[in-house]
């Protein structure tokens, strides 16, 4: 009997294997894999359908329009600055090349109305010949046509620039609101996960991981809306201001000839050499 009692029992150096120990530990393996699947644009997009985190929807659809507008001008900015890059030797070349000023005046005239070049041209045209039409009343003595023509060359000049300009100051709020935007969605979403804590009473994963994973997207999405603003913005403020200085020396040679009926052309190196050079150096002048 005793040796029948002795074989039954176990041995001990050997533990009998229990329920307890087959269980999986909360927040452990496989629980642990399971809980970081929440940890996703579905757990994200689950949680605005039933309303349980209706501060992150807010920031998220915030986040999405500031991308939308942002891209828009991306977009229409590109665009119109390519198109006057392009088109702006072609209608500068086509306006002194041009035999009469009348001819050159209609050739502007026939340019695409988001063409700033042929738009400074027509402005300075109306005032010299408003001037002209003008003269010898009021308006000839209070300014002469120099002056007038230049108040119209800077008005025609700054109302371009303005036009390339549009939704600058836009891609600048973007690009430096977005990221805090997408911050107030990362507190939002670890202040919800201590809700969670508080709520179940133990800091497992299952408890953390999809408010967490709702943070970090909210993080991602606004450094993703943040980053092309602001590389858009440099790009562009650094685009215009080659545009800029074109408006500014073509305003001069408008000036000059609308004023004196010629364009003052560049002296040639070669006039600088001695008094023989400089003498056959002469402005052309368009008739």
């Amino acid at each position: 009997m005793l040796q029948e009692a002795s074989s039954t029992q176990p041995d001990a150096g050997t533990i009998p294997p229990t329920d307890a120990a087959a269980a999986p530990i909360p927040g452990m393996g496989g629980g642990s894999a399971q809980a970081l699947q929440q940890m996703g644009f579905d757990h994200l997009f689950r949680s605005f359908i039933h309303g349980e985190n209706w501060v992150g929807f807010i920031v998220f659809v915030v986040l999405v329009v500031m991308s939308v507008m942002s891209w828009y001008y991306i977009v229409r900015n590109f665009l119109t600055n390519t198109m006057i890059r392009q088109r702006m030797e072609g209608v500068m070349s086509k306006f002194w090349d041009t035999s009469t000023a009348q001819e050159a005046i209609r050739a502007m005239e026939m340019q695409p109305k988001s063409e700033p070049f042929s738009k400074i041209v027509l402005d300075c045209a109306f005032a010299a010949t408003h001037h002209q039409r003008h003269e010898g009343s009021r308006l000839a003595e209070a300014l002469n046509r120099s002056e007038f023509i230049d108040r119209a060359l800077r008005q025609a000049v700054a109302r371009e620039s303005m036009r390339l300009e549009a939704g600058l100051t836009l891609l600048a709020t973007v690009g430096s609101a977005a990221p805090f935007v997408g911050l107030l969605g990362t507190v939002w979403g670890i202040y919800h996960a201590l809700i969670g804590i508080g709520a179940s009473g133990q800091a497992s994963i299952d408890a953390v991981a999809g408010p967490v994973g709702e943070a970090l997207i909210m993080t991602a999405i606004g450094l993703a809306v943040a980053i092309p603003a602001v590389m858009a913005y440099n790009f562009f403020v650094r685009t215009n201001r080659t545009t800029y200085a074109r408006f500014d020396e073509f305003a001069h040679d408008l000036h000059d000839f609308f004023t004196t009926g010629a364009r003052v052309e560049a002296v040639p190196a070669a006039a600088v050499a001695g008094p023989r050079s400089t003498a056959a150096a002469a402005p052309a002048a368009k008739k």
